[in-house]
């Protein structure tokens, strides 16, 4: 029975990463996808140009 014990750890960390991969992909998309890959693409491009920070526009004081 030491062969169990000695097995269970692993066993039960695999199915839990398999568990969490899972997630992961379910969750990879849906609405907000496209923000999603339009803001990672503005980093990369910020990160070619050099740029450190992105440029926020400034606040309408119009009220």
């Amino acid at each position: 029975m030491d062969y169990v014990s000695a097995l269970l750890p692993p066993v039960v960390m695999a199915v839990f990463f398999i568990g969490l991969v899972r997630v992961i992909v379910k969750t990879q998309g849906g609405a907000a996808k496209a923000k999603e890959d339009a803001a990672v693409d503005a980093a990369l491009a910020r990160a070619a140009r050099g740029e450190s920070t992105p440029k926020a526009s400034a606040p309408s004081g119009d009220a």
